[in-house]
């Protein structure tokens, strides 16, 4: 089986390192990978989201399974021009894509199954919306663009100065979504699908701010898994997961392939935010290091809709990813500034007792690791809880240098402080 990886983000090189950890594979390919990826598969400079270069790529390689789990190509049709032409995929057609690149759809959709959300408004224009803020003056809202848009592009904020100029942006293009806020703990959800049921696998935490209160982001670290009680597992199930794999089913919307659902656990119990139908950045960092099964063994299962009948293999250890940015992010990041050498072990994410390494806006140029956007590397600590894992992450981090680099200080600390 050869196996090609669409993408170049963190998540991308994780997934990428996952497969390279399999004996069920005989080649393996990243399009356009990174300065990560480079070390432990084939990089292929083509466009990931040019289905023709991809099939080109398939075909000149003896690829026989592409592996999606980031964004750009899903929307820009890979999977259904890839599967016409007897290709395996793994990722989400395009009848499916609505249900992240339309955020009306998913709350009809939510609507439609009793699946409890945020309340909500649409507005298309910058009077209507002006009124509705100031007959809720005082009130905290979170906007979104109505359309797919990285993670970082809302405000969460009560002044209505803000609100508007951040929404004025939006509307020059398009509709935007009004939300309450939610207080309560983040925490991601990916399960693998296939017809016949799925695959959980270890649910995160993410810090979607540049910091505690800061700007919203893509993301600057995650724990993993999250100490949820019994009870709130349980309701988490009930109330949003299983309800909305019925209405996958029942609107024909089902696939093979990754769903991921941000959630806020309130005082009022779990309460869902938004779909994606990929992985989510930094949580697959977070988990994928845990994850003890080979993912060929899941992705065969799929492909034969027995996901259900799986039990996966995870370790007992916990993870804290931590994500270094560049200066400027999430705003303006300045880019070109020069990485300095990591060990050839460490890049190889070779040591199992070691922190993993996995890379995002880097690439070599001219010889030279340089960054090439906001969110540059990921360093995940992994130890026997959320405080040793924290430890290694922070340790570790110290090896990820260059100009303006920057990084929370306190990603897992709620977990285990007093």
């Amino acid at each position: 089986m050869k196996v090609l990886v669409l993408g170049s983000g963190a998540k991308d090189h994780a997934i990428t390192w996952w497969f390279s950890q399999s004996r069920l594979i005989d080649g393996l390919f990243v399009a356009p990978g990174n300065i990560g990826t480079q070390y432990i598969a084939t990089n292929l400079a083509i466009d990931p989201s040019d289905p023709q270069q991809v099939h080109e790529a398939c075909l000149e390689h003896g690829i026989d399974y592409v592996f999606v789990g980031t964004e750009n190509p899903l929307f820009t049709g890979v999977i259904d021009y890839l599967n016409e032409r007897g290709i395996d995929t793994f990722g989400a057609p395009m009848r499916a894509l609505k249900l992240e690149g339309d955020r009306t759809f998913a709350r009809m959709f939510t609507d439609r199954h009793n699946i409890p959300t945020a309340s909500h408004a649409l507005f298309g224009d910058e009077e209507t919306l002006s009124n509705y803020l100031k007959t809720h003056q005082g009130q905290r809202f979170v906007v979104k663009s109505n359309t797919i848009a990285p993670s970082r592009v809302m405000v969460d904020s009560s002044d209505y100065d803000a609100l508007m100029e951040f929404s004025r942006t939006i509307l020059a293009t398009g509709p935007i979504i009004l939300e309450e806020h939610l207080e309560g703990l983040p925490i991601t959800v990916t399960l693998f699908l296939d017809n016949k049921g799925y695959l959980a696998l270890p649910t995160c935490s993410d810090y979607m701010k540049s910091e505690s209160g800061g700007l919203p982001t893509g993301g600057m670290g995650s724990i993993c898994p999250v100490p949820l009680q019994p009870e709130l597992t349980a309701s988490l199930f009930e109330t949003i997961i299983e309800p909305t794999l019925f209405g996958l089913k029942a609107e024909r919307m089902a696939y093979k392939g990754v769903l991921t659902i941000s959630v806020i656990i309130t005082k009022h119990g779990p309460i869902l935010v938004d779909y994606h139908v990929r992985f989510n950045d930094p949580a697959a960092q977070a988990f994928v290091p845990l994850i003890k099964t080979d993912i060929v063994e899941i992705l065969t299962a799929m492909q034969h809709d027995t996901l259900n009948e799986l039990s996966l293999e995870l370790s007992t250890n916990s993870a804290v990813a931590l994500v270094v940015a560049s200066e400027g992010y999430p705003e303006r990041p300045i880019i070109g500034k020069v990485l300095d050498p990591l060990p050839a072990p460490l890049m190889l994410n070779a040591f199992e007792a070691a922190p993993r390494y996995f890379f995002g806006g880097v690439q070599q140029i001219d010889g030279v690791a340089q960054t090439t956007g906001g969110r540059c590397v990921t360093v995940v600590g992994i130890g026997y809880n959320i405080m040793n894992a924290n430890k290694s992450a922070y340790k570790g981090v110290k090896h990820v240098n260059f100009e303006g680099a920057w990084y929370r200080k306190d990603i897992g600390d709620k977990f285990f402080e007093n």
